[in-house]
């Protein structure tokens, strides 16, 4: 199994993922890490991503997904994957991958980022994110959370969606 934890940022998407890891034990990729130095100077100076700019990025965290698919291991991405292109390209041909949107509201997401620190991603550049997202429909089977609810929580009800799926196939 593979969740792509994606959403704006200031989602969520790392704190959930660290606390599903520390459920299952899975490993997790912290899609930011994998960002190339020229990305990560023109987020900081506010300058928002291209599609140039994110495809290279995107098929080194398909690569890793791969990785963990010939191990064997199961693994969380956080990776804002805010295109469906972006997503098509993570999840096709991966049938044990899961997408899972971690929905926020403009004003949590603000507010989150007004009190981020130690990140290279300005909160200058929230209104982009929103710009360029293109919410996940029904035929990509997101697992759809809103972020009001604690981190805890988040995390429990992805894992109880993933088991009640895994129990609706069995009776299948």
């Amino acid at each position: 199994m593979i969740l792509v934890l994606m959403g704006v940022c200031g989602s969520g998407k790392s704190a959930v993922g660290h606390a599903i890891v520390a459920r299952t034990g899975w490993r997790f990729l912290e899609g930011d890490e994998v960002h190339s130095p020229e990305n990560v100077a023109k987020m900081h100076a506010g300058i928002p991503l291209t599609d140039a700019d994110r495809w290279p990025w995107l098929k080194a965290i398909a690569a890793r997904m791969d990785a963990w698919q010939a191990e064997g291991v199961s693994g969380i991405v956080a990776c804002s994957a805010l295109k469906r292109g972006y997503r098509d390209l993570l999840l096709a041909g991966r049938e044990d991958a899961r997408l899972v949107y971690l929905r926020g509201r403009r004003e949590v997401i603000d507010q989150r980022m007004a009190a981020r620190r130690g990140h290279y991603m300005p909160a200058s550049l929230v209104d982009s994110q929103f710009a360029t997202l293109e919410e996940p429909v029904p035929g990509e089977r997101p697992i759809v959370l809103d972020v009001d609810a604690p981190v805890e929580a988040l995390a429990e009800a992805v894992l109880a969606a993933l088991a009640a799926e895994s129990q609706a196939r069995t009776r299948a």
